[in-house]
């Protein structure tokens, strides 16, 4: 990113006009950023990080986007070319499936009208950004496993992803705009919304200078994130404890446009009591908001092996289902456990099996013993215990039904709690234990707004001039969360609140 942009905060105008103003610039506040561009507005984007700090949380994703498709032919022609493609299966997902699954991971608390436009959207706008020069590809090391036949098989309605993954897609939507003269400025921290005659008509700012600015336009969009990286409002909205929680991504989504929208009269919408949290590597020196390893410090592959609190005792159904639909709930409930940690445990058979950009990282923390009891030791916790319970688990699994990681298989370990699918017994040394802990991602809670965008205030009616996408749009999610839906969430809405604005 151009380190110029930030100049041009500087040499402005205390007060000055545009068309859209966006406010925050990761992939939701680009994406409106570009439909308002296209439309011949004047935008300028405010991101509050300065150019190495930017990209919001977008920056630090896998680059996953979940759309609804026909199968691979219908969607090849956004991927870059890989010779593997010949050899790929990947099964249709409709708008239906999309949105029965959004459904079943939130227990039916998402709002039925943003998640039909999602659904409905979802491809169309993939197709509207790599218009825009951004770039897919199938992400072969994170979605699918090779079969008996030697094809690669994804699963888990979720295949494609960004080129270079949040890295890549960030400095591809920076180009974008750069390319269609969207004037971006890094370091400005938006303080307040202004307001006139009930309209919002602008917002004031304090630069990376410190010095302190108006700037008006006829919309404002809000993309600014959650408040995620504010232990305070965690610990009051999240519950006791959460301050502990290690944030994955940005460390600027500290809630403050929610705060100032409510404070211009927005109504909040969605559950603001859940979030999205990860297994994430508890022993890392550096496991909050790294830019090197961004996503890499995510632990998912537990559905492999076995988890274990302290105690030595097992917590959670590793199997209940494919890892994109449980592993943003996850985090809390590692949370919850001693001293908020936890350990994943495999073995010589399943090791080789774990995705290489996170087990293998360089730094990824793991002991290594050739018994349980030994392996218990490394990890402070009792071995007596951990022999037990990895011996039960053991002995419960039903041998009888073959494994395939590629469907939910029915393979079970019939225990409390029980593994539902997947159950691959520990048994043969060298064992592994990586140690994780909980990674606040995004916090669900946010703005009510229409499918449009428009926020509305406590009455329903939409706040003249003011739009919302991305993580402050709440509604979609709650409890828990399907992979890859919130980078299609912040395109979709970014750009129906773009095309308003």
């Amino acid at each position: 990113m151009p380190q110029g942009s930030s100049a041009a905060a500087h040499d402005a105008a205390p007060t000055e006009e545009f068309d859209v103003i966006v406010v925050g610039g990761g992939n939701a506040g680009f994406s409106a950023a570009h439909a308002a561009a296209e439309r011949g507005r004047r935008v300028v984007l405010l991101e509050k990080g300065l150019p190495d700090q930017a990209g919001g949380n977008s920056y630090y994703t896998a680059g996953a986007v979940r759309i609804a498709h026909h199968g691979l032919a219908d969607v090849a022609d956004l991927l870059e070319p890989d010779e593997r493609h010949a050899i790929s299966v990947l099964p249709p997902y409709s708008a239906e499936e999309f949105a029965a699954d959004m459904a079943t991971v939130t227990s039916g608390r998402n709002d039925p009208a943003l998640t039909e436009v999602l659904c409905r959207d979802s491809l169309d706008t993939l197709r509207w950004l790599h218009g825009k020069g951004l770039r897919y590809r199938l992400m072969y090391e994170r979605q699918a496993y090779s079969d008996p036949q030697g094809r690669q098989v994804f699963w888990g309605g979720l295949a494609v992803g960004s080129v270079g993954g949040g890295k890549g897609l960030i400095e591809q939507h920076t180009r974008a705009a750069e390319q269609a003269g969207i004037e971006i400025r890094y370091g400005i921290r938006v303080r307040e919304l202004v307001s006139s005659h009930g309209a919002i008509t602008g917002v004031t700012w304090t630069d990376a200078a410190g010095r302190e600015g108006t700037t008006h336009a006829e919309s404002v969009v809000l993309a600014a994130g959650g408040f995620q990286a504010d232990p305070e409002l965690r610990r009051k909205h999240l519950g006791a404890g959460w301050q502990a929680a290690k944030v994955r991504g940005t460390p600027l989504n500290t809630g403050d446009l929610l705060t100032a929208a409510i404070a211009v009269g927005a109504a909040t919408h969605g559950d603001f009591a859940t979030c999205h949290s990860v297994a994430w590597d508890a022993w890392f020196p550096e496991n909050e908001g790294n830019r090197e390893f961004t996503n890499q410090l995510t632990r998912g592959g537990y559905p492999l092996g076995i988890v274990v609190n302290k105690l030595g005792a097992r917590f959670i159904d590793e199997g209940a289902d494919f890892r994109n639909y449980t592993y943003a709930k996850y985090g809390a409930d590692i949370l919850a456990q001693p001293e908020g940690l936890a350990f994943q445990l495999f073995d010589a058979t399943t090791r080789p099996r774990l995705r290489a950009e996170e087990y293998d990282m360089p730094g990824a923390s793991v002991v290594t013993a050739n018994t349980i009891e030994e392996l218990a030791g490394l990890m402070g916790v009792d071995p007596a215990q951990l022999a037990r319970t990895v011996a039960d688990f053991n002995a419960s699994i039903d041998r009888s039904v073959p494994l395939d990681l590629a469907v939910k298989d029915g393979r079970a370990a019939r225990i409390e709690p029980p593994k539902s699918h997947w159950a691959i017994p520990l048994e043969n040394a060298p064992y592994y234990a990586f140690p994780v802990t909980c990674g606040i991602t995004f916090t669900f809670g946010g703005l009510h707004a229409d499918v449009h965008g428009r926020v509305l205030d406590q009455d329903g009616v939409p706040l003249p001039g003011l739009l919302v996408c991305g993580e402050m749009l709440g509604g979609l999610f709650s409890g828990n969360y399907p992979g890859g839906s919130g980078l299609t969430a912040g395109a979709v809405f970014g750009r129906r609140a773009g095309t308003l604005a």
